[in-house]
C-alpha cells in the first residue's frame, strides 16, 4: 500500500520504452510512485479521473490526443492538477503552449536525473518547475512574438514544399495575400527568407513536420 506521503505520479508516453525506463528510474527513488502509465492523452485524462495523482509526467507528441489537449482536459476539469511536460520539444514556443495549456513544470527528456526528481517535488509543492535551461530558452525570445494560426498554417504548407501559389490554393486566399504572410511570418522570425523562417520555425516550436 502506498503510503500518504509518497508522491504518486501517473507517466504518460506513446513509447513504452520509455515508460519502463520513468516506472524503473522513479522507482529507485524513496517518497516516488508511478501508480499508473498511459499511452496517449486520452488514456491518460481518464487515468487522471479515476486515481488523481499527485504529478502527471506527459510527453508532447502522441497519439489519439497529444499531450497539449490532455493537458488542458485534465486541467479544466480538475483546477488542481499538477502536469510536467517531459517532452523532447525544447523550443520556446513550445514551452509557452504548454505553460498557457496549464503544465506548471517543463522538461526536456535529456535533463539529468537530479533536475527532473527535483521538478517533480517543486510542482509537488506547488510552485512552477522552470529549470534554469528552459528558463533561459524563454528569456532568449522575451518579449514572445507568437504567430497568428493563419500564419502557422501558412508556414507548415511552405514547409511542407509547396509554392505560393500552391499555398494560397490551399487556404482559398490570393498569392498575394500569401506574400503578405510570408512577410509578417519573416518580420516576427527574424529571419531573411523562407527557408530560414522554416529552419527557426522548427527549431523554437511554431511548427511541427509530422
Amino acid at each position: 500500500m502506498t503510503d500518504a506521503s509518497t508522491i504518486r505520479i501517473l507517466a504518460t508516453d506513446d513509447h513504452p520504452l520509455i515508460r519502463a525506463g520513468l516506472v524503473s528510474f522513479i522507482a529507485t527513488e524513496p517518497g516516488l510512485e508511478v501508480v499508473a502509465e498511459a499511452s496517449n492523452g486520452e488514456e491518460a485524462l481518464e487515468k487522471y479521473r479515476e486515481l488523481r495523482p499527485d504529478i502527471v509526467l506527459m510527453d508532447l507528441s502522441m497519439p489519439v490526443m497529444d499531450g497539449l489537449a490532455a493537458t488542458k482536459a485534465i486541467v479544466d476539469e480538475f483546477s488542481d492538477a499538477r502536469v510536467i511536460v517531459l517532452t523532447t520539444y525544447g523550443g520556446d514556443e513550445d514551452i509557452h503552449r504548454a505553460l498557457d495549456a496549464g503544465a506548471m513544470g517543463y522538461l526536456v527528456k535529456d535533463m539529468v536525473a537530479a533536475e527532473v526528481l527535483n521538478i517533480i517535488r517543486t510542482v509537488h509543492s506547488g510552485r512552477r518547475g522552470i529549470p534554469p535551461r528552459i528558463a533561459a530558452k524563454l528569456a532568449e525570445h522575451t518579449p514572445r512574438i507568437p504567430l497568428t494560426p493563419r500564419e502557422t498554417e501558412v508556414l507548415t504548407l511552405v514547409a511542407s514544399g509547396l509554392s505560393n501559389g500552391e499555398v494560397a490554393g490551399r487556404i482559398g486566399r490570393t498569392e498575394g495575400t500569401v506574400k503578405v504572410h510570408l512577410k509578417n511570418i519573416l518580420h516576427k522570425l527574424g529571419a531573411n527568407d523562407r527557408t530560414e523562417a522554416v529552419t527557426t520555425a522548427l527549431k523554437r516550436g511554431f511548427i511541427r513536420l509530422e
